[in-house]
């Protein structure tokens, strides 16, 4: 009933108004009000964080797919790498099929992901850290081997465009995932040789850290701080939960706020020492 209310109403008032034309103009118009109403009402009751959620998860893998094959062919490294993401968000069996089904879809040639990504919009709305959260997801199967290709960028670009994210906010993105990722590794590497790991080079750690947190390293300490809590605000899990993120999802992104933390305090140190 719910779904045919703005119809009735616009299209009575429009045959009433205009005649017959009016009457196909209020039935577009209430087919739109219609829409929006019903998808309110549908997020605004208990099932919305389980809708959220599932349309996230659709989203992700579908669009990690279409990524992944930007640039010709799923690499090796790309299969690795989202089989390390399934490993780590300890997918039942059940949404491992799942996960690779939507995957397959927009891996396939020809894959249009305009409707997947008006499905999300239409679900979460501008939620912008859900969407950040979705686009770090895809910059990190971009990254996964080694190289960051233009069609890749250019996939990222259409994808952001789609979500509404400008172009300045996916380059700061990808700086920031590469970044972190980079802490990431370091973090593995040092628990690998048992503490005895050392970086290469004590400068090139410093800058990373900076473009790990999207800063310049001519930021001011309370430019430092504030972004860090900021990015720490971002990423805790009932701020993440409160945008839609499933789960299994959360598990992966909460890990940004290691990278996040380890990137501040190799800063801290560095100005701590001056």
């Amino acid at each position: 009933m719910t779904q045919i209310t703005g119809k009735a109403i616009a299209g009575l008032i429009g045959f009433m108004a205009f005649g017959p034309a009016g009457l196909l103009f209020g039935l577009v118009l209430g087919h739109a009000f219609d829409r929006g109403l019903w998808r309110a009402l549908q997020l605004s009751g208990p099932e919305a964080v389980h809708i959220m959620r599932a349309q996230f998860f659709e989203t992700t893998f579908t669009l990690l797919g279409f990524v992944a094959k930007a640039d010709g062919r799923v690499s090796e490294a790309e299969v690795a790498q989202t089989e390390t993401l399934f490993g780590q968000l300890r997918l039942n069996a059940a949404q491992r099929r799942s996960a690779i089904e939507h995957f397959k879809t927009g891996s396939a040639s020809g894959f249009d992901p305009a409707p997947t990504v008006a499905r999300f919009n239409d679900c979460l709305g501008p939620r912008r850290q859900a969407q950040h959260t979705l686009m770090a997801f895809l910059i990190g199967i971009a990254l996964a081997d080694g190289t960051f290709s233009e069609t890749e960028r250019g996939a990222l670009y259409r994808l952001s465009e789609l979500l509404g994210l400008p172009r300045r906010e996916v380059d700061q993105l990808i700086s920031m995932v590469n970044a972190q990722a980079q802490f990431q590794k370091r973090s593995y590497q040092q628990s690998s040789a048992g503490g005895g790991y050392r970086p290469r080079s004590a400068e090139t750690e410093l800058n990373t850290a900076y473009a790990a947190l999207g800063l310049k390293a001519d930021a001011s300490d309370a430019e430092i701080k504030r972004r860090y809590r900021k990015l720490m605000s971002q990423n805790h899990p009932d701020k993440l939960i409160a945008e839609g993120v499933p789960d299994e999802l959360l598990r992966v992104a909460t890990e940004r706020a290691q990278e996040i933390t380890a990137a501040y305090e190799v800063i801290q140190q560095a100005r701590g020492a001056k």
